[in-house]
C-alpha cells in the first residue's frame, strides 16, 4: 500500500465531508490492517503524539483566552488600543489591527483573537459608519497576527511536529508579529485617506475620562508585557507562560468583579471542547504521519524536490505555492503535522533553518484562513457581521496584499525571523 495511495483516500474521505481528524486516522488504520500490523501501533503512536510538555501549552493557552473573553479583559484592551492609536485617520481600523497585536501576546490564535474582540470592533466601527465588509476584511486580516506574534499555538505545535525548540520559535515570531502589524497599518492609513474614514476620537477626551481607561485599561496591557518578558529573560517556558496567563488571568477578573464562579464551569467546557478537537487532530495526524514516513514518501518527496532544484530560493518558492493551497483546504493543526516532516528534511539539506520554515509555513497557512473555500476566519466572522461568506471573501481580498508582501519579505529575508532568538540563545 503506497504513500499516494493512503494520500488519495485522505483526500476521498475530506471530499466526501468527512471530519479532519477521522479523515487521517481511517487511512492510517487501514494501512496498519493491510500490512498486517498490530492495531495497538495506532493507539500507542496516538497517545505518545500527545506525551509533550510542550503541547500542555494549548489547552491553557485556550483556557486564558476564554477566560479573558468572559471576563471583560478584551474589553478593556479595546478601549487602551484606541487611546493609543485612535486619533488618526481611520483610527478605529488602526486600532482593530493594533489591538490584534495585543491580543496575540494573550491568546496565540487566530479564530481566538476573532471570538475575543472581533464582536467588540465591529461593533465599535459600525457606530462610526463604516462598511460592514471593510470592518470585517480588516478584522479578519488583523487576526492573521495572533499565531505568529508570540505565544502562538500554532508556532507550539510545529515545535513539537519539527521536534526543535518551542522557545526559539515564539521568540522568532516578535519582529515578524510586528512586521504583519505595519504593513497592514499602512493599507489601513492608505484606504482611510482614500475613502475619508473617520478619526477613531473625535475631538479631544476629557482628561477625567482618560484617566480612567487607563487606570482600567493598564493591569490588562500588562499581561502582553509579563508574559513577554518572562519568555525573553528566560523564567518561563512556554507551558510555564500558559500557566502564568491563566493566573494574572484569574487576579484580574476578581480584580475586577467582573467574574463568577458559575461561569467557571461553562468556560471550562468551552476549553475542553476546544482541546479535544485540537489534540484530536494532533493524535491523528500523527499516525497519518507515521504511515507516510515507513512508506518513504518524506524521501520521495525530497527526491523531487532536489531532482528539479538544489537552490533554496526556488525551493521556498515552490514551498510557499504549495502551503497557500494547502492552507485552502486543510486546518491548520493537521497541515502542520502532515508536511512538517515531509518538507522539512528537504529544506534543511539545502541549509534553511527550521525555525525559519516555521515562521513560513505558519504565515503561509493564516494567510490560507482567509481565502475559499476553507477559510475558517470568514466562517468565522460571518455571523458575528451579518454578512454573506462570498461578501466577506471579496472585501478581504485587498489586505491579502499587505499580508503577501509581508510573506515574501520573510521568506527571503531570513534574519528578521532568526535575529531575535540568535541574540537571546547563541
Amino acid at each position: 500500500m503506497s504513500g499516494i495511495l493512503i494520500i488519495g483516500i485522505f483526500v476521498a474521505l475530506m471530499l466526501c465531508g468527512i471530519p479532519i481528524a477521522a479523515s487521517m486516522a481511517v487511512p492510517a488504520g487501514i494501512y496498519l490492517v493491510v500490512m498486517d500490523i498490530p492495531v495497538t501501533t495506532l493507539i500507542q503512536r496516538m497517545v505518545s503524539s500527545l506525551n509533550s510538555f510542550t503541547l500542555l501549552a494549548v489547552p491553557m493557552f485556550i483556557f486564558a483566552a476564554n477566560l479573558m473573553n468572559n471576563s471583560g479583559i478584551t474589553n478593556r484592551l479595546f478601549d487602551s488600543t484606541r487611546l493609543l492609536v485612535g486619533k488618526m485617520r481611520g483610527g478605529l481600523a488602526q486600532v482593530n489591527v493594533f489591538a490584534s497585536l495585543v491580543f496575540a501576546g494573550i491568546s496565540g490564535a487566530a479564530l481566538a483573537d476573532i471570538g475575543g474582540i472581533g464582536n467588540i470592533e465591529l461593533d465599535a466601527m459600525k457606530k462610526q459608519n463604516y462598511r460592514m465588509e471593510d470592518a470585517a476584511a480588516i478584522t479578519a486580516a488583523s487576526a492573521s497576527i495572533g499565531p505568529i506574534f508570540p505565544p502562538s499555538i500554532p508556532l507550539i505545535i510545529y515545535a513539537a511536529a519539527a521536534e526543535t525548540s518551542s522557545m526559539r520559535l515564539l521568540m522568532a515570531g516578535v519582529l515578524p508579529g510586528i512586521l504583519i502589524t505595519g504593513v497592514l497599518m499602512l493599507q489601513v492609513a492608505f484606504f482611510a485617506r482614500k475613502y475619508n474614514w473617520p478619526r477613531g476620537i473625535d475631538g479631544k477626551w476629557p482628561k477625567g475620562e482618560i484617566i480612567r481607561i487607563a487606570k482600567r485599561g493598564i493591569p490588562s496591557m500588562l499581561m502582553p508585557m509579563i508574559l513577554m518578558g518572562g519568555m525573553l529573560s528566560g523564567w518561563f517556558s512556554p507551558t510555564e507562560v500558559a500557566a502564568v496567563a491563566i493566573t494574572y488571568a484569574f487576579i484580574l477578573s476578581f480584580a475586577y468583579k467582573s467574574f463568577a464562579w458559575a461561569d467557571l464551569v461553562r468556560i471550562a467546557k468551552e476549553t475542553l471542547v476546544s482541546t479535544a478537537s485540537v489534540l484530536f487532530i494532533v493524535a491523528a495526524a500523527a499516525i497519518f504521519a507515521w504511515t507516510l514516513t515507513v512508506e518513504q514518501l518524506p524521501q520521495q518527496a525530497s527526491e523531487a524536490l532536489l531532482s528539479i532544484t538544489r537552490n533554496p530560493i526556488v525551493l521556498l518558492l515552490m514551498v510557499n505555492i504549495l502551503l497557500l493551497i494547502v492552507g485552502m483546504f486543510l486546518e491548520t493543526t493537521a497541515a502542520i503535522m502532515i508536511f512538517t516532516p515531509i518538507l522539512l528534511p528537504t529544506l534543511m539539506e539545502v541549509g534553511i533553518n527550521p525555525v525559519h520554515f516555521g515562521l513560513v509555513m505558519v504565515f503561509n497557512l493564516m494567510i490560507g484562513m482567509l481565502t475559499p473555500p476553507v477559510g475558517m476566519s470568514i466562517y468565522m466572522l460571518s455571523p458575528m457581521a451579518g454578512l454573506p461568506v462570498n461578501t466577506l471573501f471579496k472585501s478581504v481580498l485587498p489586505y491579502l496584499v499587505p499580508l503577501f508582501i509581508a510573506l515574501m519579505i520573510l521568506t527571503f529575508v531570513p534574519q528578521i525571523s532568526l535575529w531575535l532568538p540568535n541574540l537571546l540563545y547563541n
